[in-house]
């Protein structure tokens, strides 16, 4: 697995980080909307994080999002904690609380609804075990991309969507950690993280590859505990996971005022 092509980073700045979250769901559904009127479907990869579950629940409250044909949208994510799946930190168990569940009752439908799996998974042999785990995600995202006959091992990503750490860390692949290049040295497409700085200490996660394959990459970035970490990575590719991220069509970096006071 290769890289996808580097397109130019663009940067938007919103005044705060609640006009920041409104504007990424009006923005989401329009792309959403995009994609179904060129090929048919859409297919998004979602994020966790403060801002990344309210501009899901922007989403939910938005009149927009009823112009959807949710039927034909598949959701995915970029990376999850290694925890039990009513665990209230996943990012999956948020994401159903503050949009899932509405988008349901509008035709989402459940098999389009790609959880990556948690320690307590009845059909997996060894639940436990993050290397299977990350395994059979990698697997469902072959089948995704066989099913619509692209070619590869995942499926198009028409918006995949990122959170900027205040290290530079971007889904669960942290600055100098080895994980950050095992996807990339053994061609894998999601991988379990272990010792995580960050708690807790077992995640999944796609690895870069993966990432800079989608259509358009988005940095969703607020906070003043960010601006550092958004300078550096705008400033090029560099030690930063976040400066190595880019989308073959687009790269937009979606920031608060606060997170872009550096730049």
């Amino acid at each position: 697995m290769t890289f996808g092509s580097r397109s130019a980073a663009e940067v938007v700045v919103h005044p705060d980080k609640n006009s920041l979250a409104a504007a990424v769901a009006a923005r989401l559904v329009v792309r959403v909307l995009d994609a179904q009127v060129r090929r048919g479907r859409a297919s998004v990869v979602l994020t966790g994080g403060t801002v990344g579950i309210q501009l899901l629940r922007e989403v939910a409250s938005s009149p927009a999002s009823h112009a959807v044909d949710w039927s034909r949208v598949d959701l995915w994510w970029g990376d999850e904690r290694f925890v039990t799946s009513d665990d209230g930190d996943r990012n999956a168990v948020q994401a159903r609380e503050a949009l899932l569940d509405t988008l349901a009752t509008q035709g989402l439908r459940e098999d389009a609804v790609h959880v990556m799996p948690a320690t307590d998974d009845a059909d997996v042999d060894n639940p436990a075990d993050p290397d299977a785990a990350a395994a059979r995600y990698a697997a469902e995202l072959a089948e995704a991309a066989r099913a619509e006959g692209v070619g590869g091992s995942v499926p198009v990503f028409d918006v995949l969507m990122l959170g900027v750490g205040p290290d530079g860390h971007v889904a669960s692949l942290f600055p100098e950690h080895p994980s950050l290049k095992e996807g990339q040295e053994a061609g894998r497409e999601v991988i379990a993280v272990r010792d995580s700085p960050k708690p807790p200490p077992t995640r999944l996660s796609l690895t870069l590859p993966v990432i800079t394959s989608a259509e358009e990459v988005w940095l969703v970035v607020g906070g003043a505990d960010k601006a550092d970490a958004v300078a550096e990575a705008l400033a090029g590719p560099g030690r930063l996971p976040a400066s190595l991220v880019s989308g073959t069509r687009r790269t937009l970096w979606l920031l608060d005022r606060d997170a872009a006071s550096q730049l």
